[in-house]
């Protein structure tokens, strides 16, 4: 069930206008504290809170309470263009829900249950594609998988 949200006019027209001129991008979230990066990392917090501030302003990375996003363009940076990735993937019945109890829990960007031809359909990126289909090819009761790469974005 969805909450209901009550919004005047003038947020309502606000939101509007700011999704007009939004500019999709896609985010790869940590969470977490910092004092536990800066430690894992050799420095202390102020020198990691130096170093964010600039990647913050260089648009690679955006900060607050317990997380950190890691923009597209940061990665790209560190490993060229990742492109999109299809996984389709065959279950047989009685496995279904614990593939998906397992999907929820890979390093991708969705996961949808399919009918038709094929049961979960995966959204990744091509820069974890091993580290997916290695988990995708070890459930049990997977009969069969397709995978798909994008060659370009026809909109976002």
């Amino acid at each position: 069930m969805t909450e209901e949200v009550k919004l005047t006019d003038r947020q309502y027209q606000l939101l509007s206008l700011l999704l007009q001129r939004a500019q999709p991008m896609r985010v790869y979230t940590v969470y977490g504290d910092q004092d536990e990066i800066a430690r894992e990392l050799g420095m202390t917090r102020q020198a990691l809170a130096i170093h964010l501030k600039r990647l913050k302003e260089l648009n690679l990375v955006r900060t607050g309470r317990e997380f950190i996003d890691i923009t597209e363009k940061a990665v790209r940076l560190l490993k060229g263009h990742s492109s999109d990735v299809i996984i389709l993937v065959k279950i047989e019945p009685k496995y279904r829900e614990k593939a998906y109890e397992i999907a929820k829990k890979l390093p991708i960007e969705k996961a949808l249950r399919l009918a038709g031809d094929y049961d979960l359909a995966i959204i990744t990126q091509e820069t974890v594609l091993d580290k997916v289909l290695d988990a995708v090819n070890n459930m049990e009761g997977v009969r069969e998988t397709r995978t798909l790469i994008s060659i370009g974005t026809i909109k976002e």
